[in-house]
């Protein structure tokens, strides 16, 4: 199974969804903090092509923008 990143803000319902729905599954998740991780930001801008959404999740290529309506 690839690595699992989740990219994540304090008080999102939908982040907490996501990790809640990850964890359940038994699949273990990097989660980056855009707000606490220095260069996060920019990052998930750079992956999302400057559309401020999160949860980002990126499972080796295949990257999805939200969760359960996110």
């Amino acid at each position: 199974m690839s690595e699992v990143i989740i990219y994540t803000k304090e008080g999102c319902p939908y982040c907490a969804a996501a990790k809640k729905h990850y964890t359940e599954q038994g699949v273990s998740f990097n989660e980056i903090d855009i707000n606490v991780e220095e260069g996060a930001k920019d990052k998930l801008l750079s992956i999302t092509k400057g559309e401020r959404i999160v949860p980002v999740i990126i499972e080796g290529d295949d990257v999805k923008l939200g969760f359960g309506g996110g």
